[in-house]
């Protein structure tokens, strides 16, 4: 029987390839006569359009940026996404030169971030056809990284902490704010709880052998012969934060149309 086994290209040798071992090549599938349609090619079926601003990490008028549901293993993945339903190839000249400073600006808030070497800027295009671009932070010191793989690697290293992704969602999106727009994300807010009853004695802090004149009060028949009530005050547990039950994760195979899959609706990041 003729061996029919492809070989292997060489970046699978690279350093950067994310694997290794026994591996083999696919069978190439037959092309198709008519592409099925991409999510949303029909304004009135588009997630992004029917997502609301809170949503996202920045908005402004023309333009919105947002971010991955939860943290991944990169520092940063976000989105640049048009408001308009358009395509790459469909926008008009403001936006299309708009779309050339909006990547500079996003590139460098990114890059603006402690341990962010490079910013990847990709385009693919196969899973929704609204506008959006996605920035890939690679990690500093991280040279296994570098190049076309980046995107794989960010569902293979270990997620980040989630403190840690909010408040560098927030750094972007103020960075981006200072230019114009809307910055959405906020700071993580400090989670304590308080105790549930605070005892006060006004005894405890009196020195041992001070002299015990009593202080005039208002009424000098007041706890005359006896010893004050001692004070109780009960603090409540209102403003103890709860989070949410965590949601699916998106990835970037599944939203750039690697995966047979509509993307989901882009998640609250505040």
């Amino acid at each position: 029987m003729p061996d029919n086994t492809v070989p292997l290209p060489d970046f699978t040798r690279w350093p950067s390839f994310p694997f290794e071992g026994d591996m083999r090549v696919k069978p190439l599938a037959a092309p198709v006569e008519v592409e099925p349609p991409r999510s949303g090619e029909d304004a009135s079926d588009c997630v992004a359009c029917g997502t609301p601003d809170d949503a996202y990490v920045w908005v402004s008028e023309r333009w919105r940026v947002r971010a991955m549901d939860r943290p991944t293993g990169l520092p940063m993945v976000l989105i640049l996404e048009c408001r308009s339903h358009l395509d790459l190839g469909d926008l008009p000249n403001l936006l299309a030169a708009e779309l050339g400073v909006m990547t500079v600006r996003l590139e460098r808030a990114i890059r603006s971030l402690d341990g962010v070497a490079r910013v990847h800027v990709n385009r693919w295009g196969d899973g929704s056809a609204h506008l959006h671009l996605w920035f890939l932070a690679r990690p500093y010191g991280r040279l296994q990284l570098r190049g076309t793989f980046l995107s794989l690697w960010d569902d293979i290293l270990p997620v980040i902490p989630e403190q840690q992704w909010r408040e560098s969602l927030a750094h972007v999106a103020a960075w981006l704010a200072d230019f114009g727009g809307q910055a959405i994300a906020e700071p993580p807010h400090i989670q304590w709880e308080a105790p549930s009853t605070i005892a006060y004695s006004p005894t405890a802090n009196t020195p041992p052998n001070v002299n015990a004149n009593p202080v005039p009060s208002a009424n000098p028949t007041e706890y005359a012969g006896s010893t004050a009530p001692e004070d109780h005050r009960t603090t409540g547990l209102d403003d103890i934060e709860t989070i949410a039950p965590a949601e699916p994760q998106s990835t970037i195979a599944a939203e750039s149309g690697a995966l047979d899959q509509t993307p989901k609706q882009p998640q609250a990041t505040t």
